[in-house]
């Protein structure tokens, strides 16, 4: 296991590496300029169909869900421990020109979710139980004729959903209650097991009713407090964000208190991975549930994928970010933290008692949704590979894995907290080797997303479509 761990240690380094990370910008930076910008184009009227709850309705004579539902699955896995802990992280080891860098890669990333998202509607499929498919494998088979890689990527989206999904969001959960309510983690574990249990039982419908009310309730809550640790903190925001431009561009070794390491290759580098962990764009896993929605135009469920993208990191990951600047946490007392402990220090710092609450609570919700929303994925991209009736199995695994995500420390001690450490590296190279087919998909088929895209336009100035 420790060669298997060293030799996944390499390859993260590479599938991370400068290469990597061009290529991801680089499709949302290509998709953008051939698709016409819909990022902006599109950015009133995405907001105004998100909130547009009469129309966001699930069909009557299938199994689709509603529009507003899909995004709220889609972003219970995306909203999670990336905007706490893989935030602090990307300050910590690239300095405050991450947070810069993490934001223009958020930009671009718009148009990579959103071209993922309308060619998973418009490729999908439905499977033997009435449950509708779809996704970068059905993408892959379907539009690009590519069965072999849509293979290559169900397996690595199945293998990275029990650890990015299952394994270490139980064990951010069981971490957040324990730092601020001191709950035994055996009894998270159990806990979760219970709650987990009942959700995926009922399918999609269950799962997305649950996210439903979860997602908004969990973002706004996340958002006030930090927007109450921006207020007393207002007069210092200028100068965080002064940071973060400044020092995407310039060595900021020169800031009192840097740490060794800091660079502006470090900037580049840290900003865009913890970008694209947090939003997910490019990875191809939200699409799983979008083309479940039920929607009259592949377009017009795309538009979702601008506003996912959108709250998850130009407002949840900025303002975790401003909240670690503003309280001088990164460069003061909490020099030497990093993760979800640098955050938590920052929400100390800023409010006291108080802030161990809101970022505990804050850790255990992001991370519980995250569970939910990753189940779908990996039940998706298992019923492609093994069929339907792989579904009761794929329950139990699930389950398996959460209890030992979230206990495992205790049960083993440091044997299993090193293990779970480990087990994010290898989910964090599965996410990676995800997007490579995921964006070749893309990048292939960019001519059909030009004529959904053409095709949306003309419907909607004909009034065929109603926007």
């Amino acid at each position: 296991m420790e060669t298997f761990f060293r030799i996944n240690g390499v390859i993260n380094g590479i599938v991370w590496g400068p290469a990597m990370l061009c290529l991801i910008v680089g499709t949302g930076v290509y998709l953008s300029i051939f698709l016409g910008f819909p990022q902006l184009r599109y950015f009133k009227m995405a907001w105004k169909e998100v909130f547009n709850f009469k129309k966001n309705k699930a069909g009557e004579n299938d199994k689709s869900i509603s529009s507003f539902a899909a995004l709220a699955t889609a972003m219970s896995a995306t909203v999670g421990t990336g905007n706490i802990a893989g935030v602090a992280t990307a300050l910590h080891l690239g300095g405050p020109g991450a947070v810069f860098w993490m934001l223009v890669s958020a930009f671009f990333g718009m148009c990579t979710k959103f071209g993922e998202i309308a060619l998973a509607v418009n490729f999908r499929q439905k499977d033997e139980h009435g449950d509708w498919r779809g996704g970068t494998m059905y993408i892959l088979e379907y539009g690009a004729r590519q069965k072999w890689l849509s293979v290559v990527f169900a397996v690595f989206a199945f293998l990275a959903s029990f650890g990015i999904g299952a394994a270490v969001q139980a064990n951010s959960t069981s971490e957040g209650l324990s730092m601020g309510f001191g709950v035994n983690p055996m009894h998270s574990g159990i806990g979760l097991v219970v709650l987990t249990g009942l959700v995926i039982i009922g399918g999609l419908k269950s799962l997305s009713t649950v996210t439903t009310l979860l997602v908004p309730f969990m973002s706004v809550f996340y958002i006030v407090g930090s927007m109450i640790v921006l207020v007393m903190h207002i007069a210092n925001i200028p100068a965080a964000i002064g940071l973060a431009v400044r020092y995407a561009f310039e060595d900021p070794m020169a800031i009192p208190g840097a740490l060794a390491g800091w660079s502006v290759a470090a900037a580049v580098r840290r900003g865009i991975a913890r970008g694209v962990f947090s939003n997910e764009a490019g990875l191809g896993s939200a699409p799983m549930v979008h083309a479940a929605a039920n929607t009259d135009h592949p377009i017009r469920q795309a538009l979702y994928g601008l506003f996912e993208v959108f709250v998850d990191t130009m407002v949840i990951c900025a303002m975790t970010a401003l909240v670690i600047l503003s309280t001088g946490s990164l460069t003061g007392g909490g020099a030497e933290l990093t993760g979800a402990r640098l955050t938590l220090y920052a929400f100390e710092y800023g409010l006291g008692t108080v802030g161990t609450y809101v970022l505990s609570l804050g850790l255990a919700l992001f991370a519980f949704t995250t569970i939910l929303g990753w189940y779908w994925y990996g039940e998706t991209a298992g019923v492609y590979l093994f069929g339907v009736q792989f579904k009761p199995i794929m329950k139990l695994l699930w389950i398996a894995v959460i209890f030992m995500g979230a206990a495992g420390g205790q049960i083993f001690g440091t044997v299993g907290n090193d293990f779970l450490n480990n087990v994010w590296d290898v989910a964090d190279t599965l996410n990676a080797l995800m997007a490579i087919p995921n964006l070749l998909g893309l990048l292939i088929l960019s001519g059909v997303l030009r004529k959904l895209v053409k095709d949306f336009d003309e419907k909607r100035k004909s009034g065929e479509l109603k926007v």
